[in-house]
């Protein structure tokens, strides 16, 4: 006997415009990433006083590397596959292409965004790390904001950025009216 497990249906959308929806979903993002990964940052910051960019048990990189890599992954994945859910409901005033293999676009940009991200900041943390002394220490309040700000300007440049990409796949949905009657 097989199991079949059936996929779930996406949760039915109100009818709402493409800028509503993607302000909506911001918030979604943004607060969560910003508080989560300030309090993370913190209390392994807090734990030692000081920091460095890399070296020592918990370092600035530890931290950052990981979230630059793996947020425009995971926020790119998700807001394709939402707005691509919204347009086949006809929640949104888009459709996209019917051509268009969304699967192949979402692991493509995940893929791009996230090695350029994780490229960014590591060479942001190398040029810190040649600018500063050897000695300097880093303040772990400090860096805890500057992680937790990281993660806010991340949320919000992953949810628009992909949908700006899938944009040029997507066309306003046109109402067909009779005027026969």
């Amino acid at each position: 006997m097989k199991l079949k497990i059936k996929s779930p249906q996406p949760k039915k959308l109100r009818k709402t415009t493409l800028k509503r929806f993607l302000l909506k979903r911001t918030m979604y993002y943004v607060l969560p990433n910003v508080f989560f990964n300030f309090i993370i940052a913190y209390a392994s910051f807090k734990e030692l006083g000081y920091t460095h960019f890399f070296a020592g048990e918990q370092n600035l990189a530890r931290l950052t590397l990981p979230m630059a890599i793996f947020l425009p992954v995971v926020l790119t994945i998700d807001i394709i596959k939402r707005v691509s859910d919204a347009a086949n409901q006809e929640a949104i005033e888009f459709t996209i292409d019917e051509q268009l293999n969304i699967k192949k676009l979402m692991t493509r940009l995940s893929i791009l965004y996230g090695l350029v991200t994780g490229l960014f900041v590591l060479s942001l943390l190398f040029l810190g790390q040649v600018n500063l002394s050897k000695d300097y220490k880093l303040d772990g309040a400090a860096m805890a904001v500057v992680v937790g700000v990281l993660a806010g300007v991340l949320s919000v440049i992953f949810v628009y950025l992909p949908v700006w990409r899938l944009r040029r796949w997507m066309c306003r949905r046109v109402m067909m009216v009779d005027l026969n009657q």
